[in-house]
């Protein structure tokens, strides 16, 4: 098979900007839907038992259709290994290993709670459907960029949580089940983040006091991640228009529309 064959297969299987790879793209996004109903319906013992040889069948055929398009992926990269172990490429893996794997375990009851757990792992495959929505790409970059001030923002909630749940026990104590400060800070965690299970509640004027004080600071602190991912999107959106283009190198996408070479690792991005 020449070279310019793999080149164009290449970029059907790892960009959209052509319509042969944007069908590949819809045709892989139906698949995963499918098959994430396939998963769903199987978890249901009646429609399991009525339905048992038709999910089979469409387990299989979902399985193998992902297995090909795994071992496709690996040849048609450059650097094997960079694409095996990368995200995606451990997701794909996981998606198809534990049908085949569920083949194979056997022994009796424990033998089948173990298909069972492997069936469940196939749920994977929902997080193939990143690859192929770009707003998605987005927010995923916009995390990443503003993952050291979300670290920040979190450790400051959690000295937060750690101070109420201290506070709560002194002011409440074990006659209203702040039995520890490991349990007040559970209640601390559940009411900070509006949750409010109900299951420890203040009882006397000061607990509920500041049971109050904590629930308006959460609504607070809720919006303080938003509000720093939002300010990365709208940076990201603010930048040059950028292509699907994957580099066959380093396997990372956002490069500029008339780049000719990856700004990340240097090679030569398929024209």
């Amino acid at each position: 098979m020449n070279k310019s064959l793999k080149a164009s297969l290449y970029e059907i299987v790892f960009e959209a900007d052509t319509p042969a790879g944007k069908i590949f793209d819809v045709v892989l996004l139906i698949t995963i839907i499918l098959s994430a109903l396939v998963v769903m319906a199987e978890s249901i013992e009646s429609i399991f038992e009525k339905y048992r040889s038709f999910l089979k069948i469409s387990e299989w055929t979902i399985t193998i259709i992902f297995t090909l398009e795994y071992f496709l992926r690996i040849w048609l990269v450059n650097k094997k290994t960079a694409y095996i172990f990368s995200f995606y490429g451990l997701i794909d893996l996981f998606s198809v290993i534990p049908t085949y794997l569920g083949y194979f375990v056997t022994g009796g009851p424990s033998g089948l709670s173990i298909i069972r757990s492997l069936r469940l792992l196939r749920v994977f495959r929902i997080f193939k459907l990143s690859r192929y929505v770009s707003e998605s790409q987005m927010l995923i970059k916009a995390m990443y960029a503003s993952r050291h001030r979300i670290g920040v923002f979190f450790f400051f909630v959690i000295m937060i949580v750690v101070v109420l749940g201290s506070v709560m026990y002194i002011v409440e104590g074990e006659k209203s089940g702040f039995s520890s400060i490991p349990q007040s800070i559970y209640w601390a965690v559940v009411t900070l983040t509006t949750v409010g299970y109900g299951d420890i509640a203040p009882a006397t004027a000061l607990g509920k006091f500041i049971a109050g004080a904590v629930m308006i600071l959460g609504y607070a602190i809720i919006a303080v991640p938003t509000g720093i991912i939002t300010s990365e999107i709208t940076q990201l959106q603010q930048n040059k228009k950028v292509t699907t283009q994957v580099c066959p190198g380093c396997l990372k996408e956002g490069h500029d529309d008339d780049a000719e070479y990856c700004k990340f690792c240097g090679a030569e991005i398929n024209p």
